[in-house]
């Protein structure tokens, strides 16, 4: 073949198999999306003021608990569909988040399921991010932090075919207790802490709650009748539209939107 030029070729990360399943697996939702910015300049200033307390408290882990607090209050949101006619609706809100580490020398987003957000205050939140963050990984096919997983069990899991992979999957999907079990009701994607992106992301979920946290921009904005430079953060919202409808949805980002920009839980 002609023209090709110079190229290599890479080992493909066994780890991405699972992206590429839940990318599949995705299309089975009907998710609603919203495309929100918040003014999080009162409470990264909040923040700020705590770390110098020597306080243990992150932007993250803060976040998570104002998403914690807003489904507490809406749990419908979070619900999932068992067969036709029922929905299931846990009161423990598990929030699955995304944790970037190397495997086989490439960066990959592994999940951490923080188990029961609603009862944990942020402190305790932020020390689960850490724990996730400083797991020791292998190579070996056990690719989730957090909760131990059989290895074995993975280890055939990432050597099966696509397609039984993917009716794993919809076995998963279909099951409002197995998906609890294995990556909790809700996700936060946080893609602004890899770099500045002036919009918003829009990702694949299965999950039925889905937050996809952009990068926070510095813009003109009012606060008290008054033009002045504020912080903006960019989040996408998923919501499982065969869950629940448009107004109810508008009702919890509402929610959420006032917790986030009076710094719930800092004053």
């Amino acid at each position: 073949m002609k023209h090709l030029g110079e190229y290599r070729t890479e080992a493909f990360p066994t780890s991405r198999l699972a992206t590429i399943d839940i990318g599949i697996a995705s299309q089975m939702k009907h998710h609603i999306k919203a495309l929100i910015e918040l003014d999080v300049t009162d409470a990264r200033k909040m923040i700020r003021e705590k770390k110098k307390q020597n306080l243990n408290i992150s932007f993250n882990s803060w976040l998570i608990k104002c998403i914690s607090k807003a489904v507490e209050e809406f749990s419908d949101v979070h619900g999932i569909r068992k067969g036709k006619k029922k929905i299931v609706i846990f009161d423990d809100i598990d929030i699955s988040i995304m944790i970037e580490r190397e495997i086989q020398r490439e960066k990959v987003p592994l999940p951490y399921v923080i188990r029961k957000t609603n009862e944990k205050n942020i402190s305790e939140i932020c020390n689960e991010i850490k724990a996730g963050q400083s797991q020791s990984i292998n190579d070996e096919g056990n690719y989730v932090l957090g909760e131990k997983k059989n290895e074995y069990l993975m280890k055939i899991y990432y050597s099966m075919p696509g397609f039984i992979r993917r009716m794993v999957w919809r076995k998963i999907i279909r099951s409002p207790f197995l998906t609890k079990q294995n990556m909790g009701t809700v996700i936060i994607t946080s893609v602004g802490m890899m770099g500045k992106i002036n919009g918003w992301v829009v990702p694949v979920s299965v999950h039925p709650l889905s937050f996809a946290v952009g990068s926070i921009i510095k813009k003109p904005g009012v606060k008290d009748d008054r033009i002045e430079i504020r912080e903006y953060l960019y989040m996408t919202v998923s919501v499982d539209h065969d869950v629940i409808d448009g107004a109810p949805a508008v009702r919890v980002l509402s929610k959420l939107a006032n917790l986030i920009e009076k710094g719930f839980g800092l004053s």
